[in-house]
């Protein structure tokens, strides 16, 4: 599984970047309402466990590379599961960063620098 952030951003507002993918690896969004519905929070926790997930990666990569003994494998490994705990935390970060309010005027700022 990987986060492809191009093809993922919600095109439409009120659409809320799912935490995990559909069929193909394509991204799932859910019309969300602000209600705190079931499916939002079961979203909700699997992003927590995704950013503690990804805590627990930055260690253990950080042991790999501060272990000079460290092979080839264990380097291949550490860095496999970085790539994919940062994937999550960038998908949580966009669908959170989609949901937040936009200030008059942020939006055509955005569209100007971005």
């Amino acid at each position: 599984m990987s986060y492809d952030r191009d093809a993922a951003l919600a095109p439409v507002p009120g659409l809320r970047l799912l935490p995990w993918e559909g069929e193909g690896g394509k991204p799932c969004f859910l019309s969300a309402d602000g209600a705190g519905g079931v499916l939002s929070r079961l979203a909700d926790e699997i992003e927590a466990e995704q950013l503690c997930d990804g805590a627990d990666v930055l260690r253990g990569a950080v042991a790999v590379l501060d272990d000079g003994k460290a092979g080839e494998h264990a380097l291949r490994l550490a860095l496999r599961a970085t790539t994919q705990a940062f994937g999550n935390v960038l998908r949580v970060a966009d669908s959170r960063g989609a949901r937040l309010p936009v200030a008059d005027g942020a939006q055509e700022a955005d569209l100007r620098h971005g």
